[in-house]
């Protein structure tokens, strides 16, 4: 290593700032300085990388969080590119997960500190920690994510090796420890070799048991289902890490000022009268949350709700295939509006929520415009087959197309059983059946046939369009 490119590493270490958590390896130093840490995670930055400056909050304040638990490092690829080259850190920010010095796996987590604390913590030490007494357990559990806890007669048991390879192989998503006594369980029930999954205990209340047992095999897929199946219970608390799962299924939200560390007793009032009610409703095909409505606030306007502090919460439902639904009545202390919104909801009587645009007043031009709630009327009506592009006002190819699409719609106004259609998707929900990714996205929906939009792939002159729709028109008659 030359000279100077070493002086250059000692400058960066010195510069890092006085309070800074984070610490800074060079190529001189990485290898050695990494070798000391069992584990460690690493972010591999450019100094002009937009998202890096985005992110480096973030990842100072988790280095701060996990301080004397797990170290946080950073490596600027501008000024130790043999690094960065060798880790194959080619974008920015790249962050891998090592223990002592040997890169184990790129870190996929969530990028914000509270993400970052939690999915870290689970890499610190072993995979499941070896509980030696009841005091251990205690405070294990007493934690602010739920706890898988395995029980077994001795350190030979085939069980516990399951159990180990189960807690290595999921390490990322939930805390695993074991004991080899299962005398220290006692006061939980426990009488033999099994395993118990505690819920956090600020998650704790009447409506649903805080621990659950499972006395079954322990090999991998059942015991993942089990976790699976139980560790969110009846009414988890939906954040930015765990809503992908919760929204693999059906899902009722409920929107208020969540703040379990803070206002303990003030979130618990609201949730347990949600608890409540929804026990009614459970094993039913639906999962319920409650959600922070200060970190939900883009969805909350996709509802057309107010994002601002109230402590009365909204609810909506969202089903796995992004149809939504959204409680019109003012949320009651006894849960009756509630519980009136869940018969609605499985008696299938109520009416979708679609965030719409007003219904234009003239719709006489060529190319109609449509709007969610007049999307079945023009472009599903049955008589008809449809054109319809999906548009944002500011892509610049929509607006390329514009004055293309206007005179497609103009040599075809004459023909009564076509309409050229646009609606703003930006503005507008776009029906689950249509795929819009990206603008302008134009579908084909044939008349008689409104189940099945077709996309149009094809060129985008007038010509191109009218080609189509010819041969497509032809072929169905």
């Amino acid at each position: 290593m030359p000279l100077l490119w070493f002086i250059i590493c000692l400058a960066l270490t010195a510069w890092r700032a006085e309070g800074s958590d984070v610490l800074e390896f060079c190529d001189s130093d990485f290898d050695r300085n990494a070798a000391v840490h069992e584990t460690l995670l690493v972010e591999f930055f450019a100094p002009w990388c937009g998202h890096c400056k985005q992110f480096a909050q973030e990842y100072e304040a988790s280095a701060t969080r996990l301080k004397g638990t797990l170290p946080l490092a950073k490596v600027d690829c501008t000024v130790n590119s043999e690094t960065c080259e060798r880790f194959g850190a080619n974008s920015y920010p790249t962050l891998k997960i090592f223990r002592h010095g040997e890169e184990v796996e790129t870190y996929d987590g969530p990028r914000t500190a509270d993400g970052i604390v939690s999915y870290m913590r689970k890499q610190a030490g072993p995979s499941s920690v070896a509980l030696l007494s009841e005091a251990d357990l205690d405070s294990f559990i007493n934690n602010y994510e739920a706890s898988v806890v395995g029980f077994f007669s001795g350190a030979n048991s085939t069980r516990l090796a399951e159990f180990l390879n189960v807690s290595s192989a999921l390490r990322d998503s939930y805390r695993f420890a074991y004991s080899t006594d299962v005398g220290t369980g006692l006061k939980y029930g426990v009488d033999g070799e099994c395993v118990l999954l505690f819920r956090p205990p600020h998650l704790n209340g009447e409506f649903e048991d805080n621990v659950v047992k499972y006395t079954e095999s322990t090999s991998n897929s059942s015991l993942r289902t089990f976790i699976r199946d139980h560790v969110f219970g009846l009414c988890p608390q939906l954040t930015t890490e765990n809503k992908d799962i919760l929204r693999g299924s059906d899902l009722l939200t409920a929107y208020y000022n969540v703040d379990f560390l803070r206002n303990l007793k003030g979130t618990n009032y609201w949730r347990n009268r949600i608890m409540k009610v929804v026990t009614q409703f459970q094993d039913r095909g639906l999962r319920f949350a409650v959600a922070d409505r200060q970190a939900f606030q883009d969805e909350l306007k996709e509802f057309g709700l107010d994002s601002s502090d109230g402590d009365i919460p909204v609810v909506t439902i969202r089903t796995k295939e992004g149809i939504k639904y959204l409680m019109q009545e003012e949320f009651t202390q006894d849960g009756k509006s509630l519980e009136k919104f869940l018969e609605d909801y499985f008696a299938k009587s109520l009416k979708r929520y679609m965030k719409s645009e007003p219904v234009p007043e003239s719709n006489e031009d060529p190319v109609k415009v449509v709007v969610a709630d007049t999307f079945d009327e023009i472009v599903n009506d049955p008589g008809k087959d449809v054109l319809v592009e999906f548009y944002a006002p500011w892509c610049g190819h929509c607006q390329d197309l514009e004055p293309i699409y206007k005179e497609l719609g103009e040599q075809l106004s004459g023909d009564p059983n076509i309409v050229i259609a646009k609606m703003d998707a930006t503005a507008n929900d776009v029906p689950p059946n249509y795929d819009v990714q990206g603008f302008p996205t134009i579908y084909f929906v044939p008349s008689g046939q409104k189940d099945q939009p077709q996309r149009y792939e094809g060129g985008r002159e007038v010509s191109d369009f009218i080609t189509y729709l010819k041969n497509i028109t032809k072929s169905s008659s």
